[in-house]
């Protein structure tokens, strides 16, 4: 089973331009203190932004990989549904820079966070 499965995010939208990823709360996402694990949010910014970079890239012989991730932990969340919509702010041919907004169910924002990717070759084995 892949991470994102296990942890049962879903991809509600994708395209160049835009990424949308949701998530239900569970007790899988929780710290010991009864509220959401920042590794959660690190995950669906980084997952949404992926997405959208290899979109953009658009190649079958290349891919496309973070390098960087800044996330910025804004509210707590503890159970509910979170969206995060993620969209390019540079699409170039060798890097591209995203950055994606977590929000809950009321739209507040629970974290902020941008991902620097750099394009790969794919390798045969």
């Amino acid at each position: 089973m892949d991470t994102l499965s296990y942890l049962g995010i879903k991809t509600e939208y994708e395209d160049q331009e835009k990424v949308e990823l949701s998530l239900q709360l569970d007790e899988r996402h929780l710290q010991p203190y009864g509220v959401m694990h920042g590794g959660i949010s690190a995950i669906l910014i980084e997952t949404a932004c992926s997405i959208g970079a290899n979109c953009a890239l658009g190649s079958t012989t290349h891919f496309v990989v973070g390098v960087d991730l800044t996330v910025s932990h804004l509210t707590p969340a503890t159970t509910g549904k979170l969206t995060v919509t993620a969209t390019p702010d540079r699409v170039g041919r060798s890097l591209q820079v995203w950055q994606a907004t977590v929000v809950n169910e009321d739209g507040k924002k629970i974290a902020v966070g941008r991902c620097t990717l750099t394009v790969a070759q794919k390798t045969i084995n």
